[in-house]
């Protein structure tokens, strides 16, 4: 039930992302970018280490020059059957070796570097011993907008991605609320994403009752009743891009009170969708979306930005929230997703991932956002 599988990247396209990444590293005042294993190596390069440990694994981007992979030797096999492989230099070393002279010989000493985030600090600190002239700074500080921008296949993955949690949604709508534990719907929704294509499920929050109130609540051993409204926001990898999406539903009929907060969250949801458009800048998206909550006397219940960027993580630049200036640009994909959260009775959250066009948005979800009712 996955379909088709897409067309795996090629060298020239991870060519082009190490190309880019290294101008853009230039471009920042930056000697070059040093990447660990995680996300972005995975974005510019396709290896993903079987398992990160204490033996250095590096890639070390400069523009004008061939990128290099400083790898273990017991792991260069693996390496070198990267997709994007043939578009870089392999450097290996050998236990009982000083992986970090390896690694500083290609480096400039007194140069300033960006480097992966989740680089571990004996490395970085090591790097810093065998080059003490050089500085650092974290890459999503010095690059935020690195993988913010998707390109068309991107874009489709993305896509896939939404339709896929946009299927476990309606599958899950139609199955029994009342009666379960939070724990057991979550596990329905994992299953559902994995039937679906996805390979990694990152989080499945089902938060009934008043514990919709807390947005980050996951699930509980609560069991679901008549009369709760239940938030459902789940998501994680397919095909190596994210899903993220919330829909608030409700067991039987709502109250009067329900039925407006959710109908003003939808509204919200409407409105910062309506404001993504290029050059407009993140933080409008936050604006508009808490202007209509404010509006109707809600403001202070509405705790968290209003959107996270997503890609070949669930959650990374741009940040849809006030203080950011970045501007939107066509093929960035982020989430809109505002909230109201009423302590000690229930919360309601509506998200969708949109992606910017050349004239405005375009959401990757599709479902219904009116209130859903359950049995």
């Amino acid at each position: 039930m996955t379909g088709t599988a897409p067309a795996p990247f090629t060298a020239d396209d991870y060519r082009a992302r190490m190309t880019r990444a290294a101008r853009e590293a230039a471009d920042a005042g930056l000697a070059g970018l040093l990447v660990a294993p995680g996300p972005d190596l995975v974005w510019l390069t396709g290896y993903a280490p079987t398992a990160a440990t204490e033996r250095l694994t590096l890639l070390v981007l400069a523009a004008g020059r061939e990128p290099v992979l400083v790898v273990p030797t017991l792991e260069a096999p693996d390496a070198a059957k990267a997709a994007g492989a043939p578009a870089l230099a392999l450097r290996d070393w050998t236990d009982g070796k000083d992986p970090y002279a390896v690694a500083a010989a290609l480096l400039d000493a007194d140069g300033r570097f960006g480097i992966s985030d989740n680089a571990w600090a004996m490395h970085l600190l090591s790097l810093q011993k065998a080059l003490p002239a050089a500085s650092y700074a974290s890459l999503t500080q010095a690059l935020p907008m690195l993988r913010a921008v998707k390109d068309a296949a991107e874009l489709e993955l993305m896509a896939a991605a939404g339709a896929a949690a946009d299927r476990a949604f309606e599958e899950i709508r139609r199955m029994p609320f009342a009666g379960r534990r939070e724990t057991e719907v979550g596990a329905d929704l994992a299953d559902l994403l994995r039937r679906f294509g996805h390979s990694q499920v990152d989080f499945t929050i089902v938060a009934s009752g008043p514990n919709g109130a807390n947005p980050h609540h996951e699930v509980g051993d609560r069991v679901i009743e008549h009369g709760d409204m239940v938030v459902l926001d789940f998501g994680g990898l397919k095909d190596g891009y994210g899903s993220d999406t919330s829909r608030t539903v409700h067991v039987g009929e709502p109250t009067e009170e329900e039925r407006r907060v959710h109908d003003l969250v939808r509204e919200a949801q409407e409105a910062g969708f309506r404001a993504v458009r290029p050059g407009v800048a993140c933080q409008e998206v936050d604006r508009a979306a808490r202007a209509v909550i404010a509006d109707a006397g809600y403001g202070p219940r509405f705790i968290h930005r209003t959107g996270h960027g997503i890609g070949v993580t669930t959650h990374e630049p741009p940040y849809m929230i006030e203080g950011e200036e970045q501007p939107l640009v066509p093929g960035m994909c982020f989430s809109v997703e505002p909230g109201v959260y009423l302590p000690g009775r229930f919360g309601v959250r509506i998200e969708d991932i949109v992606t910017v066009t050349e004239d405005g948005g375009r959401r990757l979800n599709d479902t219904t956002r009116e209130l859903v009712i359950v049995d």
